[in-house]
């Protein structure tokens, strides 16, 4: 405010000023992506790569961010963006390098990021790395997987007869060294009231039982009335029988609880059944008591009603530890060496016949 005097008059004036302050300004040439030189990159697929530079604060001069190569593919798109902050100032020079298509010379390609600023420029290399596909993780366990479960369903499957194929290559040397003369003594259920049952029994013991475990696959049975000798004394010719046996082979008929009598002669024999209840009796003291020998029991036809429930109490228990091969009677085949049946028979004999010791035998 201004005061002056004017033909005997005051006046008074004001004038004014605009002052601008001018903000601080920072001049930075920084490249701030990308950060690595590589970045994992998907064949096939497209991507983005970022090339980010920062130019200062408040800075009004040229800066501005390039990709090299640019646009000189086909498939390659580049965008360019200068922004400023509002808050900081910052001010950020953006370029966006499409690629549309990753392809395999992109992986060999060098992409090169440039800071062109008023006063300098700056570079920063790229390349592109083959990301490793999730695919051969994620496969390889399930195969691994699926090799276990093929291999356990195939093992369950052919466990018999997986064991009887390499049984000739691991003989073991207590089979070598074992001089039993007997590979199965063979005890069987009389049933004198079933003509039918006698007569399946007969021709199972004395015709199929021989003809395939003997004669095709070597073994060594005892059967009463085929291999007692005359005039012996049949309690001694019981026991030592079985004392030079390796197996014991039940084999079990229908109604076992009809009054069974067990016994070790041929069906149509008249002997006294005590010497049954003998050969019974001595062979479960050596399969419990002794444990001498393995069982091997064999189920002719149906158990009946009443099942198991009256055989002796030792008879009991090996049947609860193992269960009886059922003789598939009237099937085709079942009396092939090579059926089902036959090959559970062989897996539970001793690995090496009694009358042979060389490993090359059949199983």
């Amino acid at each position: 405010m201004c005061t002056w005097p004017y033909n005997h008059k005051m006046y008074n004036s004001s004038g004014s000023r605009k002052l601008k302050v001018l903000e601080k300004s920072i001049y930075k040439c920084e490249i701030l992506s990308p950060a690595n030189k590589e970045q994992f990159a998907n064949e096939g697929f497209g991507i983005k790569l970022n090339c980010s530079v920062y130019c200062g604060i408040n800075f009004d001069l040229e800066c501005q961010a390039r990709w090299q190569p640019a646009n000189k593919r086909d498939g390659y798109n580049t965008t360019t963006k200068l922004i400023m902050e509002d808050r900081t100032k910052n001010i950020i020079s953006t370029a966006v390098l499409t690629i549309d298509k990753v392809s395999a010379k992109d992986f060999l390609n060098n992409f090169q990021c440039i800071a062109d600023c008023y006063y300098e420029i700056n570079t920063a290399n790229l390349t592109l790395k083959r990301r490793e596909s999730v695919t051969p993780l994620i496969v390889a366990p399930v195969c691994v997987l699926f090799l276990c479960v093929f291999a356990a369903v195939l093992v369950k499957c052919f466990a018999i007869d997986l064991a009887l194929f390499f049984r000739r290559f691991f003989l073991l040397s207590s089979h070598r060294e074992d001089a039993r003369l007997y590979d199965a003594y063979v005890v069987y259920q009389m049933q004198s009231t079933d003509k039918g049952t006698e007569d399946t029994l007969s021709q199972f013991v004395t015709q199929i039982l021989p003809s395939v475990l003997e004669e095709k696959c070597g073994y060594r049975l005892f059967i009463h009335g085929r291999d007692d000798i005359p005039g012996e004394d049949r309690l001694e010719l019981v026991e030592d029988s079985i004392e030079q046996s390796r197996r014991l082979m039940v084999i079990l008929t229908p109604g076992s609880g009809s009054e069974p009598e067990i016994t070790g002669q041929c069906p149509a024999s008249t002997q006294n059944s005590v010497i049954g209840g003998f050969d019974w009796q001595v062979g479960i003291h050596h399969a419990l008591v002794q444990r001498e020998m393995s069982v091997i029991l064999i189920q002719l036809g149906e158990t009946g009603p009443q099942g198991y429930t009256d055989l002796p109490v030792g008879l009991q228990h090996l049947i609860r530890k193992s269960a009886p091969l059922k003789w598939p009677d009237g099937s085709r085949g079942a009396a092939a060496w090579t059926s089902r049946f036959w090959k559970r028979v062989r897996y539970l004999m001793p690995a090496t016949p009694a009358r042979k010791c060389s490993p090359s035998v059949i199983i």
